[in-house]
């Protein structure tokens, strides 16, 4: 790797890693303080490397200077608490003896924590998915801000309040008690499951972001099932999916970044690797007496990667889906049923239980029955793309549905 590609790969590789040990020394009430360093590392690392050339081992090199500006850190506090402050009651001076620990089983450690820590039930979905990209992922605001499809100001207000919430609430990184991960780990995968979904069907035109989005949720999740205490099988049919949605992703857009559907999707260009993790994930997670919506969802997606047409596979994917209904019911995922149901019992079926769902604020709810009544009624699939250009919120997507409304035109004239 040459060297001006070098600093931006660590930083995506080890800044997550620093700023979760130093944290974890900190407190999360000092998790500003904690940025700062490593921020100023990574700064140090872009000058000196600049002017005298790579040091023999970066990594290391990003370790130690974080480490002795930690060190400095917590010494200079510790001057200011005997010095400045010992007026202020309930003063808790931290200790700047502490060690700061680089090894791996401790980096890991870490991280989990904080992803415990972040997914802390006193700040939203939103905020919790925010943090993960900044501090788990080492996405920066306007990277968020373009996965958010939103401006840089509400990304930094959204994760300002979440940092002070965490902080009143004085929330501690750790890995909490057997009982606690047993409450916790549904949001801590929900986030994960959210965070994929933000690259996995995120709109924005940044296809590199996109898929670090993806390629960071698979990771920290594998984090989870690599720890005894958290590898349960939820988790594990959690990656499963991911791996089989992942598996996909270079064939669901062309090189204008245009959605291609399902059906016109070039199977050669899905990856048979991810597939068979996909698989082996799924039958790892077989086993206790809990059917999650992770393994039904996964399952769901197996059978998408299965390339031939059939009848079978339709039918397979249209009961998985009603049991998922059972287990929680989601309009999306009644949305997505639809599609099945078209495909197993025909489209005039599926229009009768579409219509049903009647999302008209959704425009894939009028993409779908759109693509349904083609064929059937022009008029009615002239009009749901009417109204689902109405809905959309990038140029992409207007663009792929103007192109749909004027080849009805075309056949019309």
């Amino acid at each position: 790797m040459e060297q001006h590609q070098l600093l931006p790969h660590l930083f995506r590789t080890e800044y997550r890693k620093i700023i979760a040990v130093i944290c974890k020394v900190f407190g999360i009430e000092h998790i500003e303080i904690a940025e700062d360093i490593v921020s100023d590392t990574f700064l140090l690392a872009a000058e000196t490397w600049g002017q005298k050339g790579l040091p023999k081992n970066p990594t290391a090199w990003l370790y130690t200077v974080s480490k002795n500006k930690a060190l400095d850190f917590l010494k200079h506090h510790k001057i200011f608490a005997q010095k400045i402050s010992p007026e202020i009651k309930n003063t808790e001076p931290i200790l700047y003896e502490l060690a700061i620990d680089w090894s791996n089983k401790n980096i890991n450690d870490s991280q989990l924590q904080m992803i415990f820590a972040i997914c802390h039930p006193c700040i939203s979905t939103e905020a919790q998915i925010g943090l993960a990209l900044n501090i788990l992922c080492g996405f920066g605001v306007d990277e968020i801000a373009d996965a958010f499809l939103t401006n840089k100001e509400t990304i930094y207000k959204r994760l300002t309040r979440a940092k002070e919430k965490l902080r009143i609430e004085k929330v501690k990184i750790d890995l909490p008690s057997q009982l606690e991960i047993s409450n916790r780990l549904a949001t801590v995968l929900t986030t994960l499951y959210l965070l994929f979904s933000e690259g996995y069907y995120s709109t924005s035109q940044n296809t590199t972001l996109r898929k670090d989005l993806c390629v960071e949720a698979m990771r920290l999740n594998l984090m989870l099932i690599e720890h005894p205490q958290t590898n349960i099988p939820e988790a594990v049919a959690l990656l499963s999916l991911m791996c089989f949605h992942s598996s996909r992703f270079d064939a669901r857009t062309n090189q204008d970044g245009e959605v291609i559907l399902y059906e016109n999707q070039d199977t050669n260009l899905w990856n048979n690797d991810l597939i068979n993790k996909g698989e082996y994930y799924l039958n790892l997670a077989s086993t206790g007496n809990k059917l999650s919506k992770y393994h039904l969802e996964a399952a769901i997606a197996f059978w998408h990667t299965n390339k031939k047409d059939t009848t079978e596979k339709w039918e397979n994917i249209l009961q998985l889906y009603n049991k998922l209904l059972q287990i929680e019911y989601s309009p999306i995922a009644a949305l997505n049923r639809t599609y099945a149901l078209s495909k197993a019992n025909g489209k005039m079926e599926a229009i009768v239980e579409a219509e049903k769902i009647n999302l008209l604020d959704n425009q894939f709810y009028h993409s779908l029955l759109a693509n349904l009544y083609m064929e059937i009624n022009e008029a009615k699939s002239l009009f749901h793309l009417q109204s689902a250009l109405l809905l959309c919120k990038t140029l992409t997507e207007k663009n792929i549905i103007i192109k749909k409304i004027q080849a009805i035109e075309a056949l019309k004239n």
